[in-house]
């Protein structure tokens, strides 16, 4: 299965490339590749051209196949592996296709940032051929959350506190709540466990997995925590108090956030940045670790700290000191100079009275009067001679 990028034509001719490459590359003992699943959209694309592909292999007719989201939910099981054309946002669309089983995730870099596509498309040939052959793959099962809406049942005749269960989303970045157009403070009720744990006054709240530490909650100040951790990740959106700090809880809390009955404003929540909906006095929303993880396909042990690297130039200098050159390791005089000693056009003055190596500021004045004579510090430090 290929999942390629929304509102990018350039991309419709790579997959048809990499379409064609796997349609046609023997595998398995047969003289053929494999079935390709790719976007229905694509069916009628005069760039993807598939009527073209099918004229250069008649059997490709019953290999090459299309996908829906309605296949995507019913029958997961379908794909062995999916191929992702993108950047990051291709990959979270991917989990959202998947609500529940997943198949392993490949994604190329074909985006803008980066931190979950960490495979070079023009090395597509090379990665999948260890994939699909002898080598196998590496795959980090990544945390998510399982997100259900609950609304307060507002019929008559039903008890106050009654709820009905909503939407339920798996989510593998984060899950939002904020204040949205309301200009009150958000007045949110955390419990773990059934337990209170804390009023959040606020703008809002992020409620992110270790994936998702690198999006949304570290932009508000959360941590960096490496996806094979599991927990939850509670970053405040511009809290109220001061001493409300981001922090790491165990992935084995069930969550529940509401709004409560005497709140002045609703509150909003987004699902990875999509299924935006309000929630209303008396509505909560609950979070958990999902039984549904997602795998990735990794490169390596340490991807994720070069993803971070070079991405977020985690720890990385901004500015390189240049090499010293020592004029004893060489003639660095050009010719014409060899006696003459270089000249610098910002240097330490050396004759003031105060030594070699001070601040120029000490220096003659530009009247030319005596060293120093116009310097603030100058004067202080003759009063104190005196």
């Amino acid at each position: 299965m290929i999942v390629t990028k929304a509102r990018d034509n350039r991309l419709v001719y790579l997959t048809r490339e990499l379409s064609e490459w796997l349609l046609s590359a023997p595998r398995y003992g047969s003289d053929l590749g494999v079935n390709v699943y790719v976007d229905h959209k694509l069916q009628h694309s005069k760039r993807f051209d598939a009527p073209g592909l099918l004229a250069k292999e008649p059997r490709f007719k019953h290999m090459l196949k299309y996908w829906t989201p309605d296949l995507c939910w019913s029958s997961p099981e379908t794909f062995d592996l999916v191929l992702t054309l993108g950047g990051d946002g291709t990959v979270l669309y991917t989990s959202w296709l998947f609500q529940r089983v997943v198949p392993p995730v490949l994604s190329f870099a074909l985006g803008s940032l980066g931190f979950l596509t960490n495979f070079e498309f023009e090395k597509y040939k090379e990665h999948l051929n260890q994939i699909m052959g002898d080598v196998g793959m590496r795959v980090n099962l990544r945390m998510r959350f399982t997100c259900t809406v609950y609304r307060a049942d507002r019929r008559p005749g039903h008890l106050p506190g009654a709820v009905v269960e909503g939407e339920q989303f798996e989510v593998v970045n984060e899950l939002v709540i904020d204040r949205g157009p309301s200009p009150y403070v958000s007045n949110l009720e955390l419990y773990g466990d059934n337990e209170l744990l804390t009023v959040v006054q606020a703008d809002g709240c992020i409620f992110s997995t270790p994936t998702g530490s690198t999006a949304y909650s570290l932009s508000a100040g959360g941590s960096l925590v490496h996806p094979s951790i599991p927990g939850i990740l509670l970053t405040p959106i511009c809290p109220h108090t001061l001493s409300f700090r981001p922090m790491v809880l165990s992935d084995a809390l069930l969550l529940r956030i509401a709004v409560p009955n005497a709140s002045r404003s609703t509150a909003y929540c987004s699902f990875d940045g999509k299924g935006r909906i309000e929630l209303r006095q008396g509505d909560y929303v609950t979070v958990e670790a999902s039984q549904y993880p997602f795998p990735t396909v990794v490169a390596g042990s340490g991807e994720w700290f070069e993803s971070v690297r070079r991405a977020l130039r985690w720890n990385v200098r901004g500015a390189v000191q240049k090499a010293w050159n020592d004029p004893a390791d060489g003639d660095l005089n050009t010719a014409g100079d060899e006696d003459e000693e270089e000249q610098w056009d910002i240097d330490p003055d050396s004759d003031t009275p105060f030594g070699a190596g001070t601040d120029s500021g000490l220096g003659p004045s530009e009247d030319g009067e005596s060293p120093g004579s116009s310097s603030p510090l100058r004067r202080k430090l003759s009063l104190l001679n005196m």
